[in-house]
């Protein structure tokens, strides 16, 4: 039998630091591959907008003013 002393008697305890490297290396990989996944996509949508050519922009539809006009007062409100 070994001579007991604390190094051989009680290990040091990596086993959170082990969880802890397992959890940032999955994490890391996941973040890694959904970043190259977005990037293909990305790729693919660009080079299928080049190859449909340009296109015209819809025109944008004009905001409806919330305010009153100027118009819609009444003949009394300007008397007053």
């Amino acid at each position: 039998m070994s001579k007991l002393t604390k190094d051989t008697l009680f290990k040091p305890s990596t086993r959170a630091n082990d969880k802890w490297e397992v959890t940032n290396t999955v994490a890391r990989s996941m973040t890694e591959a959904e970043a190259t996944a977005r990037e293909k996509k990305t790729e693919r949508l660009r080079k299928l907008r080049m190859e449909a050519g340009p296109q015209e922009e819809a025109p944008k539809p004009k905001r409806a003013s919330r305010k009153p006009s100027a118009a819609k007062k009444t003949a009394s409100s300007k008397t007053a």
